[in-house]
C-alpha cells in the first residue's frame, strides 16, 4: 500500500462500516451512517492541523490553551455521492467553505465526464479535503484533484470510505503528493467497475434511486 494511503481502523468507523455494507440497510440509515463515518474520518484527517497558543478567562481563572493556527478548510464533494459526506464533516468544522465538482462515469468507457465545478473564491488560502464515498477506478477522483490543483489551494487531501486497489494505484500514480484517507481497501473491481465486496452504488443508496 502506498505510503500516503491511511486506512482508518478506529473501532467506531469499522463498526459503522459493517452496517453501511449490509444490503438490508435502507436509504435513511445509509445516509446517517455515511454522515457519521465522514465525521469520524474528518476527526482523523485533520489531526495534523497546526495549533497556536492562546489564553481565555474561565469562570475561575486564566487558562493557557490552543486554537487552530489560522488554517482555513474547504470541503469539496464530488457530485453526487460526495454530498452524503458533507453534513458529517461540517459538524466537525462548521466554519469550512464547501465547493462542488460534478463528474459522472461513462458506463461504456468507465471514464469520468465533468459537468460542473464551483470552488470557493478564496481557494488559494484554504486546505482542501475532497470527499467521495468510493475510490473505484480512480478516474473521478484523479480528475477532481486535477481540477482543484489548477486553482492553487494550499494543500489537498482525499477522503473516501471504501477504496479498490486499482483506484488506489491510479490515484497515487497521478497524484503522489495527495494523501488518501479511507476506512477500508477492498479486494478488487468487477467487470462493471464496482468495488467488490464494496457496498453497491453509494449514490443510489444515499438518495434511494436504486
Amino acid at each position: 500500500m502506498a505510503n500516503q494511503v491511511m486506512v482508518m481502523d478506529h473501532p467506531l468507523i469499522q463498526h459503522k462500516l459493517t452496517f453501511l455494507r449490509d444490503k438490508r440497510t435502507g436509504s435513511k440509515e445509509f445516509r446517517e451512517l455515511v454522515s457519521e463515518i465522514a465525521m469520524l474520518m474528518c476527526y482523523e484527517a485533520t489531526r495534523d492541523l497546526p495549533l497556536e497558543e492562546t489564553q481565555v478567562e474561565t469562570p475561575v481563572g486564566l487558562a493557557h490553551t490552543k486554537v487552530i493556527a489560522g488554517r482555513k478548510l474547504a470541503f469539496v464533494p464530488i457530485l453526487r455521492a460526495g454530498l452524503g459526506m458533507v453534513d458529517g464533516v461540517l459538524r466537525m468544522v462548521p466554519a469550512a467553505k464547501v465547493g462542488h465538482i460534478g463528474l459522472y462515469r461513462d458506463h461504456q468507457t468507465l471514464q469520468p465526464v465533468e459537468y460542473y465545478s464551483k470552488l470557493p473564491s478564496d481557494i488559494q488560502e484554504r486546505d482542501v479535503i475532497v470527499l467521495d464515498p468510493m475510490l473505484a477506478t480512480g478516474g473521478s477522483a484523479v480528475d477532481a484533484i486535477s481540477i482543484i490543483k489548477r486553482s492553487g489551494p494550499k494543500s489537498i487531501k482525499f477522503m473516501c470510505i471504501i477504496a479498490a486497489p486499482e483506484g488506489v494505484e491510479a490515484f497515487t500514480k497521478a497524484h503522489p503528493d495527495v494523501p488518501v484517507y479511507c476506512a477500508d481497501v477492498d479486494s478488487h473491481l468487477n467487470e462493471h467497475g464496482y468495488i467488490v465486496p464494496g457496498l453497491g452504488d453509494a449514490g443510489d443508496r444515499i438518495f434511494g434511486t436504486l
